[in-house]
């Protein structure tokens, strides 16, 4: 589905490693759609990943960066003002990692140094990214910059772990950097809560098939695909949404709304032997 959308629109994509990725199903459908774009990830997840192969399918720069180094993504943003040729109009941040989550560390017994690179990684670096945004001043009015988060920041997740608290601040950040950016520059600043995903860092939740048919069952639409974020992306940088900023956006097919659906009820009843 081509609407041309995003048609002379400069955007930047953070966080594509391989085509299980939102943010690589994002930058080709921001491609699609009329857009050019420059995307971003540390030297290891370059290495690592196949986000090369990405970047000459969709003839764009692949600009290497940490994102919780500050100097790194003013130099990102700089490189890609010069390479596009003009002031960026959307920001994908699509980057979370939680050493606790790896290692499978339960949440009562936490690493606190692990859970520092958690939320230095997972949310920080989305304060770095934006204020290096504003400080450059590359974003044009209406620009629109989202990161992508998870429902367990607002509600407890067995086995999300300390993700959630960076979720939460991620969140938190979004709220109060959006309301400067929008004040000052008339920038847009968004979270996308997004069903459970089987992208490679999703599937390294424990418990995660079981997460992912949990609210696919509850969910009366299912659950959205890396595909279905990807449209819902691309609709969010477009000027169709000029006026929304400062939200978390709930795109998980209703289940942010529902307590009980009757496919979940179902499996309780027969798990219990509960007799209608």
């Amino acid at each position: 589905m081509k609407n041309g959308i995003l048609l002379g629109k400069r955007g930047i994509i953070f966080g594509a490693l391989n085509d299980k990725s939102i943010a690589w199903k994002v930058a080709e459908k921001a491609v699609e759609e009329g857009a050019q774009i420059t995307i971003s990830n540390t030297a290891m997840a370059c290495r690592m990943g196949e986000v090369k192969a990405l970047a000459e399918k969709l003839n764009c720069e692949l600009i290497q960066a940490d994102a919780t180094n500050y100097a790194e993504l003013v130099n990102v943003f700089e490189k890609s003002q010069e390479i596009l040729g003009g002031k960026i109009d959307f920001v994908l941040h699509s980057i979370g990692m939680s050493p606790n989550v790896r290692k499978a560390i339960p949440y009562d017994d936490i690493n606190y140094d692990f859970m520092n690179k958690t939320i230095d990684i997972s949310a920080l670096s989305f304060h770095k990214m934006l204020s290096a945004a504003k400080k450059t001043d590359v974003m044009n009015e209406y620009g629109s910059i989202l990161a992508l988060t998870y429902i367990a920041g607002e509600r407890a997740f067995v086995g999300y772990s300390d993700m959630a608290d960076a979720k939460a601040m991620l969140q938190s950040i979004t709220r109060n950097f959006g309301y400067i950016f929008g004040k000052e520059r008339k920038v847009r600043v968004n979270t996308i809560s997004q069903s459970p995903t089987m992208t490679t860092a999703g599937t390294g939740i424990k418990g995660m098939s079981s997460i992912f048919d949990y609210a696919d069952k509850l969910s009366p639409l299912g659950n959205a695909t890396a595909d279905d974020c990807a449209n819902y992306c691309v609709m969010m940088f477009s000027d169709y949404t000029r006026k929304v900023t400062m939200q978390n956006l709930y795109h998980d097919g209703g289940f942010s709304t529902m307590g009980m659906s009757a496919e979940v009820m179902e499996i309780y009843d027969k798990g219990v032997g509960l007799e209608k």
